[in-house]
């Protein structure tokens, strides 16, 4: 295959494909991408700029106000940290023998491994939430119930409300187990009772105590066993990313086509108090 014939749009497979997981957190809706620009290499940085609070005073008929007031801002950095690639083969005799188009299928796996690692990245974030935005912890873990776990969301609602986070558009991740708990209870409303608006995020199951009820097997986990049920807004935190680089050629010693891409990308929590952690454990 000539270099110039590379023209990934039309290739397809009927191939046996992977099992593959929901990517939730990386979807905009969950992190805020509205600061993702021109990204060339690693190293780079998304420059985030935000203005302080605006006093509110008095205003007395006939008198003069207060001088006009000079208003904060501030300057945060999100730093592209990350550059991942993929890189594979597929031998002209393999092609023959079992499809003359599973290259596709070979460029959506690639794709999605990408996005799955990227999707871990974000989760990983939650370490950046604010001390008094947890509830458990890795020694004493929340071991919810399927009469209490809707309660826990309540309580990861109320840590948001004190600190002042938008009720629209909050969301909440959790494992598949998770969600088995709460389908036992009939406070939570399944995403299959709601309007077709309402399932517009990846891993969409319903909805429950204000939140987007979102499932995930990126759930992060210590031990193996200690979930992190991250609730939170988009205004938490930001992710930039950049597919830079995409190349098919022929290796000079194999009869094979051959591709290679790099992912650049990097994420930065910026509101750590519009992120609530809950630390839960199966038994």
């Amino acid at each position: 295959m000539a270099l110039n014939s590379f023209i990934p749009q039309i290739w397809s497979a009927r191939l046996l494909e992977n099992l593959r997981k929901i990517l939730v957190y990386a979807q905009p809706g969950v992190i805020n991408r509205d600061y993702e620009g021109e990204i060339q290499e690693k190293g780079d940085t998304v420059k985030i700029h935000s203005i302080g609070a605006v006093t509110v005073d008095n205003y007395v008929k006939n008198q003069d106000m207060n001088p006009a007031e000079t208003l904060n801002d501030a300057e945060t950095l999100l730093q592209i940290t990350q550059q991942k690639y993929f890189h594979f083969q597929v031998d002209d005799v393999d092609k023959i023998q079992q499809h003359p188009k599973m290259m596709d299928a070979a460029m959506r796996e690639a794709a999605y491994a990408l996005r799955n690692v990227a999707d871990q990245y974000i989760a990983g974030l939650y370490t950046d939430v604010a001390a008094g935005n947890v509830i458990g912890n890795d020694l004493n873990p929340i071991i919810p119930a399927k009469t209490d776990a809707y309660e826990y969301l309540v309580d990861l609602s109320v840590v948001l409300d004190d600190n002042d986070v938008p009720e629209v558009g909050r969301w909440v991740i959790v494992p598949p187990w998770f969600e088995g708990l709460m389908l036992k209870d009939d406070r939570f409303i399944k995403s299959g009772t709601e309007g077709s608006e309402q399932r517009l995020l990846n891993g969409y199951i319903g909805r429950a105590a204000g939140f987007d009820v979102l499932k995930s097997n990126n759930v992060p986990n210590t031990n193996g066993a200690l979930y992190k049920i991250i609730a939170g807004h988009s205004i938490a935190w930001s992710y930039a990313e950049q597919v830079n680089q995409v190349e098919a050629y022929r290796p000079e010693r194999r009869f094979a086509d051959a591709v290679k891409g790099l992912h650049l990308y990097g994420g930065k929590t910026v509101r750590p108090t519009a992120l609530a952690v809950l630390t839960a454990s199966k038994a």
